[in-house]
């Protein structure tokens, strides 16, 4: 009755009506409040964290801010629960109410701690583990775990006990694991290729049976790989982690470039690796993906059929760039080559025999003289 008369209500109402309007009033104040700091000073806050060194100020205040105003509409349900005294402190109802809204707002801030963290872990992963590249398996794993931990502390906060249900997730994964052995095999062998490093996000790699390319991702069943034409090689974890694998990036992304050419017979050597070795500096210092401060040289290898053979020795930035410095190199040489003077031969045999050489007539085969 109090409240009927301190709202100007009609005192004919049901008694719950001043309740009704008191608790939505306080829920719709507290979600003003959350608006309110929303606007006017989650702003400040952000200033403040943009003006620190690091990143991760702005990122937790970033995440809280987007959801004040749903955490302050919880909040303002919460306090709307004060306004039934009627239901008593053990009321069903009012117990299931509360644990409700503890429900909701611990899954609600599960899903602040996992974007945060994730956040987190792409800003400062490749940085505080720069031989642990972040893939798609191990942010999935990390997304899992917090999950699975707010999970088990909203559980324990509404009273279920956790420890039989801990025992029989132990004794049902022990089944479940002997059911999926190649779907697990699968995702051990992912997390254990991500942790290990020797196979890395970004890493052009060439497999056993000849197809290469970039390692796009990990995922729980298998490594995408992205060749040079586009196109992606899908393999499982199981089997990428048991194949002998080149990786071009290890132990760094440099790599020699080696061009197999011969000059004529009657060609001056030293003339030719001074020539060589020039256009291979000029190549090194002017062409993307060069390495200018690698010096080329060349190794004589072999008198050839009709050329003296050598290989000039090269240097890319990283398995693709041999393509555009072999490319510079050969148009280069051959011009360079021109002008000096340098031949290059095609490829030609002598042949020496004994005797006459054999002429072919209408009647059939005669020796010269004959």
């Amino acid at each position: 009755m109090a409240q009927i008369q301190q709202l100007g209500l009609p005192a004919s109402l049901p008694h719950w009506v001043p309740q009704l309007l008191w608790s939505l009033g306080t829920i719709a104040a507290a979600y003003l409040v959350g608006h309110l700091i929303k606007r006017f000073i989650a702003p400040r806050l952000v200033l403040l964290a943009s003006r620190t060194k690091g990143e991760w100020d702005d990122v937790i205040i970033d995440e809280i801010q987007r959801r004040v105003p749903w955490w302050s509409l919880l909040i303002g349900a919460w306090l709307a629960l004060g306004h039934w005294p009627a239901l008593g402190a053990d009321s069903t109802a009012l117990d299931l109410a509360h644990k409700f809204l503890f429900v909701v707002a611990g899954l609600s801030v599960t899903a602040a701690c996992v974007a945060t963290t994730s956040r987190l872990v792409r800003l400062y992963g490749a940085i505080l583990a720069p031989g642990l590249p972040l893939t798609g398996l191990t942010q999935n794993l990390l997304t899992i775990f917090v999950s699975i931990v707010g999970g088990l502390v909203v559980l324990r906060g509404i009273g279920v006990e956790i420890t039989p249900m801990l025992t029989a997730m132990g004794v049902g994964g022990l089944a479940v694991a002997l059911a999926l052995q190649e779907p697990l095999g699968n995702l051990f062998a992912g997390f254990f290729l991500s942790m290990a490093g020797h196979i890395r996000v970004g890493d052009f790699i060439r497999l056993e049976n000849g197809l290469d390319g970039y390692v796009v991702d990990f995922n729980w069943r298998s490594a995408r790989i992205r060749q040079l034409a586009n196109n992606i090689i899908i393999v499982p974890n199981l089997k990428l982690s048991q194949a002998t694998v080149l990786n071009f990036q290890l132990p760094d992304q440099g790599l020699s470039v080696p061009v197999q050419l011969g000059v004529d017979y009657a060609s001056d050597l030293a003339h030719v690796e001074r020539v060589t070795t020039e256009v291979g500096r000029e190549v090194m210092k002017e062409v993307e993906g060069g390495v200018p401060d690698h010096d080329p040289f060349i190794l004589y290898s072999e008198f050839g059929d009709s050329s003296i053979n050598f290989t000039v020795i090269l240097r890319g930035r990283e398995y693709v760039s041999q393509y555009l410095v072999k490319h510079e190199f050969i148009k280069r040489l051959h011009a360079r080559y021109k002008t000096e003077g340098i031949e290059i031969p095609f490829p030609q045999r002598t042949l020496s025999t004994r005797g006459p050489l054999p002429i072919a007539t209408s009647g059939g085969i005669r020796s010269d003289g004959e």
